[in-house]
């Protein structure tokens, strides 16, 4: 193969992530992920605690979505700034805390650009949210910026064996997602992190937890999930009918083979890797 090509296929094989960024922030604004997101603020209390927020730190929440860390670590009086990419989801995020009375400073901004003075956090949170990013390196290059030495990152990811892992692929069988791009369950998986995060970690705590998604059954999840969550929601509506029918149908098989509510409910694991970094 003469150098031209290899360059041509080098290129190919590169993804464009400044246009998948626009298309994901598209595929979030889409649907209502807080519907999705308020049924998993246990994740936030659970990974506030992991990460010992304390009253008066300074704790940023990095694709906050619509707020479940950035909720936690309010509730345990800590200064919180919580950012997104998606104006439409840091409003929903807004609505909550001024319901409970929380003062938080929310601001759009993208977990790879942050717009933060280097160390200006004692600790950095996220819920789900940083894993989705599409440049993993600089993702994490940024979250160690803005923390300062000694500080905290804490994270929540789907792992790549759980539930939401094996959605993913169930999903880019019907949708592929973009070549080359690596997939967000990366985040989950703990060799991974150490390659990302170890050289200037000074400790990383790894604990697998289970968020049962409770549902009234497969049919009832897929309802919700093809409405309100941006990514199954877009996968349907890149299919034509035929195509929509075999994606429910393989959902709902996955569904069915996870479920451990019996017959008259759906209670699905979703495993996911709880993450506390200290930064040297």
């Amino acid at each position: 193969m003469n150098a031209p090509t290899e360059l041509r296929a080098a290129i190919a094989a590169t993804p464009d992530l400044a246009a998948i960024k626009l298309r994901q922030q598209a595929t979030w604004a889409s649907g209502d992920y807080a519907v999705i997101g308020t049924t998993l603020q246990i994740v936030g209390e659970n990974l506030a605690e992991a990460a010992d927020v304390r009253a008066g730190e300074r704790v940023l929440d990095v694709a906050a979505g619509n707020g479940n860390a950035t909720l936690a670590a309010a509730r345990r009086f800590a200064d919180v700034t919580s950012t997104d990419y998606v104006p439409t989801l840091l409003d929903k995020a807004a609505a909550r805390a001024r319901a409970e009375g929380l003062a938080v400073d929310f601001q759009v901004a993208d977990v790879e650009a942050l717009p933060f003075a280097d160390g200006e956090f004692d600790v950095a949170l996220s819920t789900f949210g940083a894993m989705f990013a599409p440049d993993h390196q600089r993702t994490a290059e940024e979250l160690l910026r803005v923390v300062r030495p000694g500080g905290r990152i804490g994270f929540a990811a789907w792992t790549p064996e759980g539930f939401i892992g094996r959605l993913f692929r169930t999903v880019g069988a019907h949708v592929p997602p973009p070549a080359g791009l690596r997939s967000p369950v990366k985040w989950g998986d703990e060799p991974y992190l150490v390659e990302l995060f170890g050289a200037h970690a000074e400790d990383i705590q790894c604990s697998r937890r289970s968020f049962n998604f409770r549902y009234r059954s497969p049919a009832h999840w897929i309802d919700v999930f093809r409405n309100y969550y941006g990514p199954t929601h877009k996968a349907f509506a890149a299919l034509d009918e035929a195509g929509q029918a075999r994606l429910q149908a393989d959902l709902a098989a996955l569904l069915e083979s996870l479920n451990v509510g019996g017959a008259d409910s759906l209670v699905v694991p979703g495993e996911y890797l709880e993450v506390v970094i200290t930064r040297h």
